[in-house]
């Protein structure tokens, strides 16, 4: 069978790339349904981009590579893409822009757009080969235990990395970009919960609180979460993208308390109340409970120093922790690191090196944030290879 472009995965950046690429265009993917990330994702009403995208949100090997993409297919394209379809949304925090309704309803969306522009969707269907040719690529399909044979000038890889592997991630982008000689780079968990040894944690399991994360590198002002395995939260799926395993972490719990004035005042005025008492009205009771041994809290408020309390303040503000690890890719929102964006043109998504190959999405090494940022990429890499190839 003769395609024009055949699109490797039918998630966000798949779908999106057929969006534009248009007639003639295949799409493929091994699930049972399209966008299975999407429909998961933000708790089932897809976090589907944020208002502030812009380039400083990304990492990669190559910081001003995704700019072109962002550039030409702007988180404002997508949300009139939201409004044409009469999807409602709103915006939750930090710009993070949700469904009122349902992730399925982003799904049906783009399968329509995909359908409306002439693509063809074939779901439960795996790749078994792909060999060059003069004229493009000659693929081997299983589509429901039945061999196909696909030839195509324009071959687009995007089927993520290897982040939660229970809904089928396997990294094949990167075998097929090893296998064309396009470098790869080191790939990792990212946006995932730290893990401590000794279920250090698990007595707070569930407790909840504004906090700062940092190490030496960045940090991130957002909600903190003690798990029965470690930490998780914003905060700190953010933080876990620039970690390195054996690196400590420095956890403020007090970013924008002012603590130290606080317990003054109430020396004053409740001078005989004990110190972790008054610790309890400020600050989560299990947490100040752990951290009575962690700190050494004890003693009524009249007993402590300024300095005292001013030590006790760095302490709250600066608690060095050393994660013995992550949770691993079972629970990452996404895959740090992958295709080498060197090999690829930044304005089409294109290998440098093998006309007619692109690569989009989560494939490619540029990993978003947490908060919407991962998606933008999807749509804006997508329509950058689409229009590249509906172009040609």
């Amino acid at each position: 069978m003769l395609y024009q472009t055949l699109i490797l995965g039918a998630g966000a950046a798949g779908i999106m790339c057929a969006r534009f690429a248009g007639s003639g265009t295949l799409v493929v993917d091994h699930a049972r349904n399209p966008g299975e990330k999407i429909r998961i994702s933000g708790g089932g009403r897809c976090n589907f981009t944020n208002m502030y995208a812009e380039a400083k949100n990304f990492l990669s090997a190559n910081p001003h590579f995704c700019k072109s993409a962002l550039a030409r297919y702007t988180q404002w394209d997508f949300i009139e893409l939201m409004d044409k379809h009469g999807i409602a949304w709103h915006e939750k925090t930090l710009g993070q822009l949700f469904c009122d309704g349902s992730a399925k309803q982003v799904v049906a969306m783009l399968v329509d757009e995909l359908k409306d522009a002439g693509a063809e969707l074939w779901l439960q269907t795996s790749v078994t080969s792909i060999k060059r040719t003069d004229q493009g690529f000659f693929v081997t399909l299983d589509r429901d235990g039945k061999t196909q044979t696909i030839t195509c000038r324009n071959l687009v890889l995007a089927t993520g990395g290897k982040s939660i592997p229970k809904m089928g991630s396997t990294g094949l982008a990167y075998d097929i970009a090893r296998q064309f000689d396009l470098p790869v780079t080191e790939t990792r968990p990212g946006l995932v919960p730290f893990t401590f040894s000794e279920d250090r944690f698990k007595p707070l399991a569930g407790v909840a609180l504004p906090a700062r994360l940092s190490n030496e590198r960045t940090s991130f002002d957002e909600a903190l979460l003690f798990t029965h395995r470690g930490l998780s939260g914003p905060s700190v799926l953010q933080l876990s993208s620039y970690w390195r395993e054996g690196e400590d972490i420095t956890v403020n719990l007090i970013p924008e308390l002012p603590l130290y004035d606080l317990l003054r005042e109430q020396r004053q005025v409740e001078g005989r109340r004990d110190l972790t008492t008054e610790m309890s009205r400020l600050l989560p009771g299990r947490l100040v409970d752990h951290l009575t041994q962690e700190f050494q809290l004890k003693g009524r408020l009249a007993d402590q120093s300024d300095a005292a309390l001013q030590d006790l303040c760095n302490k709250m503000s600066n608690w060095q922790l050393t994660p013995s690890g992550t949770e691993g890719y079972r629970t990452a929102e996404v895959t740090l690191g992958g295709i080498g964006t060197d090999a690829l043109s930044s304005k089409t998504m294109e290998a440098k090196s093998i006309p007619g190959l692109y690569a989009i999405g989560e494939a490619v090494d540029v990993t978003g944030w947490l908060g919407g940022f991962n998606f933008q990429w999807a749509w804006s890499s997508g329509h950058a290879a689409g229009t590249a190839i509906a172009n040609r």
